[in-house]
Formats: C-alpha cells, sequence, structure tokens
C-alpha cells in the first residue's frame, strides 16, 4: 500500500470559515481528536497572526502526542527586509515546532499587483526563508499559493517559484488551488508534470469554491502526489477546504492507499462529529462516510436487498468508518426495514416472531395518530423496546407547569417552567428558566434529573421542528414535534405528537432523555 501523508488544517484553515471562531480550549480540544485519528501532521495556526495562536502554542507543548506532528504556518519574509528581522518569522521560531509550513507566491500577478514587488525578489524570499528554517534544523513545506492560477498565467515562473523552495532544501512541495477554481482534469496533468520534475514529495490543497475540491485532490493523488491537505468535515474559508472526512476514506477503503492507522479509520464519524460539535456547526448529516443519512435506506425493496446483503446498495460497511446502517421508518418502508430496525434491540428478531407482527401492528397504530419514525428512529428503538420488555424508564414525571411572559427587557428569557419528577422512591421539584417553554421545559427537567443522573449534562438539544398536521382545523390542530439532541459523540431524534404543542414537545423530549440514560 503506497503511503499518502495527511496534513490537517482544521486550526488553520477551518477557523478561516464563516461562523468559527475557536477558543484555545477547543483548539487543544481537536488537536486531541485529531492525533487520535492518525493524521501525520496538525497545522495549528499562524502564531504571527494574533496572540491567542501564540498561547495555543505555549499550552500545547504539554500535550503528549501519540501519532500527530504539530507544524506551524507562516509565510515567506517580507519584501525588502532579511529573514532574521521579520516579525512573522520569529514568531514562527518562538511557536517551537520542529516542522514549518511557508508559503510564498507562485502566480506574476499576485507578486506584482499584491505584493508590489518584482519576480526576482519573490524567488528571493522564498529561497532565503527556507534556507533560513532548513539552517536551523526544521522540516520545512513549502506550500506554493496559488500555484494553479501561476501555472495557468506563466508555467516558467510558477515553476522556478518551486525550485527556488526546493534548491533551498524544502523536504516537500504543496501545490495549491488557493482560490479554489481548477478543474480535477488540470489538476491532475499539472501535478503529474511537477511530480516527473521534481524529485521532493509533491501535495497538492484544493479549495472548494466549484465543489470539487476532493475530487482534484484523489486527481492529484493519482497524479503522483504523495501529500495531501485538508480540514474535517471541509471546514475552511468561503466554500471550504478539501473534505478529509471524504478523502481519508476513499484512498484507503476504495483505493488502497495508506492514509491513517487501520484502526483509526473505526473512529472518523465519532471525530466528524466532535469537531463539527466543538465549532459549533450543524453537522451534515448527508456526508459521505460520517453522515446519518450516508447509510440510511427508506425503499422497502432497497431496505430488503440491504437486510439479505449490505453490499447490494452500501459501498462499504458503516462500521468501517465508525458509522451505522439506519432503515428509515416511513410508509414505503417494507417489513424488512422495520424488523432490521429492531434487530439491533434483539439481534434474534425475525420477520416470522410473534414480537415481529407487534412492532409492526404499534407503528401503524402510532402512524395513523401523526407519528413518523423516519426521523426519529430513537423514539421507535424505544417502542421496540417497551414491546420487548427491555424498557426501564429512568423517571416517571409526576407534574408540570409553564408560564410564558412578556419580558421586561429584550434580553431576558420569557419562559418559566417548575416540574416534579420521581425517580425510585425520591421525588425532585424544581424549576428553571429557558428560551420559550420548551427551553424552559428542557432545562427543567435537566435540572431536576441531574442529581440521579450526572451524564445528562452531557447532552443538549440541537434542532427543535414542528410541523401541523391538520392545518384545517387551526389552532386546535394537531402538531408533530421531531428534537434533535446531541451528548458530543451521537446524535439522536425523537418525536412526540398532540393536539398541544407543549404535550408534543414534552413527549419528545422525555424520549431524548430517556434514549440518552438507557445508552
Amino acid at each position: 500500500m503506497k503511503r499518502i501523508v495527511v496534513l490537517d488544517s482544521t486550526l488553520r484553515d477551518g477557523a478561516q470559515a464563516q461562523g468559527i471562531s475557536y477558543t484555545v480550549e477547543d483548539k487543544l480540544k481537536i488537536v486531541k481528536r485529531l492525533d487520535a485519528l492518525g493524521v501525520d501532521y496538525i497545522e495549528a495556526g499562524n502564531p504571527g497572526s494574533n496572540p491567542k495562536d501564540l498561547e495555543f502554542f505555549e499550552r500545547v507543548k504539554k500535550i503528549e502526542f501519540s501519532h500527530a506532528k504539530l507544524i506551524a504556518f507562516g509565510s515567506t519574509r517580507r519584501v525588502g527586509i532579511s529573514v532574521e528581522e521579520d516579525a512573522n518569522v520569529k514568531s514562527l521560531l518562538q511557536a517551537g515546532t520542529d516542522a514549518v509550513v511557508l508559503f510564498g507566491k507562485s502566480w506574476d500577478f499576485q507578486v506584482t499587483d499584491i505584493l508590489k514587488t518584482s519576480l526576482d525578489e519573490n524567488l528571493k524570499m522564498i529561497s532565503d526563508t527556507v534556507r533560513y528554517f532548513k539552517g536551523l534544523g526544521k522540516e520545512v513545506v513549502y506550500d506554493a499559493e496559488h500555484f494553479f492560477d501561476g501555472y495557468d498565467s506563466d508555467p516558467v515562473y510558477a515553476v522556478e517559484t518551486l525550485r527556488a523552495a526546493a534548491e533551498a532544501g524544502a523536504d516537500s512541495l504543496c501545490l495549491c488551488d488557493t482560490k479554489g477554481g481548477f478543474l480535477p482534469a488540470d489538476i491532475h496533468n499539472i501535478t503529474r508534470e511537477m511530480v516527473a520534475k521534481f524529485d521532493i514529495p509533491i501535495g497538492i490543497h484544493c479549495h472548494n469554491d466549484i465543489g470539487m475540491a476532493v475530487a482534484g485532490t484523489i486527481m492529484a493523488v493519482q497524479a503522483g502526489a504523495s501529500r495531501v491537505q485538508g480540514t474535517i468535515n471541509g471546514l475552511g474559508e468561503r466554500c471550504g477546504n478539501a473534505n478529509l472526512c471524504t478523502i481519508i476514506p476513499t484512498l484507503q477503503l476504495k483505493m488502497g492507499y495508506s492514509c491513517i492507522p487501520e484502526e483509526s479509520m473505526l473512529k472518523m464519524t465519532t471525530v466528524a462529529r466532535a469537531i463539527s460539535e466543538i465549532s459549533n456547526v450543524i453537522h451534515d448529516e448527508r456526508a459521505p462516510y460520517v453522515g446519518k443519512a450516508a447509510f440510511a435506506h427508506k425503499a422497502g425493496m432497497h431496505a430488503d436487498a440491504v437486510v439479505k446483503n449490505a453490499s447490494a446498495y452500501e459501498l462499504l460497511n458503516p462500521e468501517m468508518v465508525g458509522n451505522e446502517r439506519i432503515f428509515l421508518m416511513s410508509e414505503v418502508a417494507g417489513r424488512s426495514a422495520v424488523i432490521g430496525m429492531a434487530k439491533k434491540v434483539e439481534p434474534s428478531l425475525t420477520k416470522d416472531s410473534p414480537e415481529a407482527r407487534l412492532i409492526i401492528e404499534k407503528l401503524k397504530e402510532m402512524e395513523h395518530e401523526g407519528y413518523q419514525y423516519e426521523g426519529a428512529e430513537s423514539s421507535f428503538e424505544l417502542i421496540v423496546r417497551k414491546i420487548l420488555g427491555k424498557y426501564h424508564p429512568s423517571f416517571e414525571l409526576r407534574d408540570f407547569k409553564v408560564i410564558v411572559n412578556e419580558p421586561a427587557h429584550a434580553n431576558e428569557r420569557n419562559s418559566s417552567a417548575m416540574i416534579k419528577v420521581r425517580v425510585g422512591d425520591q421525588e425532585e421539584i424544581t424549576a428553571a428558566e429557558g428560551d420559550g417553554p420548551v427551553n424552559a421545559l428542557d432545562n427543567a427537567a435537566r435540572k431536576a434529573l441531574s442529581r440521579f443522573y450526572p451524564s445528562i449534562h452531557e447532552m443538549k438539544l440541537t434542532d427543535f421542528k414542528v410541523r401541523v398536521l391538520d392545518s384545517t382545523s387551526a389552532t386546535a390542530a394537531k402538531v408533530r414535534v421531531l428534537i434533535e439532541s446531541t451528548d458530543g459523540e451521537e446524535v439522536w431524534t425523537t418525536i412526540g405528537v398532540s393536539t398541544d404543542i407543549i404535550e408534543a414537545s414534552w413527549k419528545a423530549l422525555v424520549d431524548s432523555i430517556e434514549y440518552k440514560l438507557g445508552k
């Protein structure tokens, strides 16, 4: 198996995504996740750009890595000054990493119109900076910024910039599609030429502005690139970077390359979800390999085929990437899909089991009442457990009251909830405020139960949806509430139906809590 070196840039490129602002604590958590995943390099930021990154590099020294190597990122020296005098260079040294990523200009337009200097000076900036860090014993990855645009504009000069870095001692050269606009076939052809020209490793760094960052990266590897750069979940500036959660499994499981330790592949989905959580972004459930929908089956014929032989509709076993198979409960799902879902609770269950008939009858009854389990498999699992006698309620609701007020000030919470629960022979009464009645109920319930179940602090609500089932009944209509929850590792969805939106929300909330505690 040919080895592909993986450089993760989530903490640098990913941090430039709209809406993302990592604290130092966030970055330290992500570093540990990436090391556990088995990537080779963690590009952890630009110490010359802000004090937060400098603090991070100081604190990260206390972490003992099992696999990854930390790498700092910075530019070549500025125009017209020596390397030793450059502030960015000094901060790179202050980071104290054994390896650095240096980026420089490869596009003549960027040199003359943006840096406002000569093409010769740019070559000296590259060679001077690389040679300086090599003289200090550092490993140097040279990122050729805008390389493909530069090659398209002036291929001779673009190659000269690579040669300046290589002759100064760079350990590897990375070709960057910085604007993310090159087609995969062009990336393949140009990369193949560079692999033939240089005897040091060639890497690839793609942005996703035309939606082809993953494809471009894969094509570069097929052309001979032996290093890939990207981010977890494709986080990054503008449309994002190449998604390592797609690239790594594709190269390793579909194409026979070796990217991360085999046992680490089992952590792929968990790491992807955890980093979405730390980044405070909604995880892409339609993402290849690591999305909830990646191995979801709905049509009855498809589900039946998967039950018989998963390879009929799945490209690989979901467990290989730490994901799971889901059979969606809906009007087009067949008996096999229902039983396939129920087998998660009781593996010995078959289509001919008496319990199977009871499960299907209960499903039809609940659907008649307005429940729909296609997006709420966790609630369906609880129904199965009840029918099979495997459900043991964690608590009993004794009473609750919700009050909605018009707040005196705009920033005040407008709802409060009082709740009484029984756990075993003990009762707990408490109250909490919230932004709306459901949030208040959620806060009160978890406050009341936390004394008995401390793990409840791990979970939080991430989504809340309401659908009116019979619009002709106006405000008396029955509503369906879907609540999505997470504990940072897993995501689950539960459902409640009632003519009272608070009661429907409570039903979904109870299922969510019971599912977590049952796990």
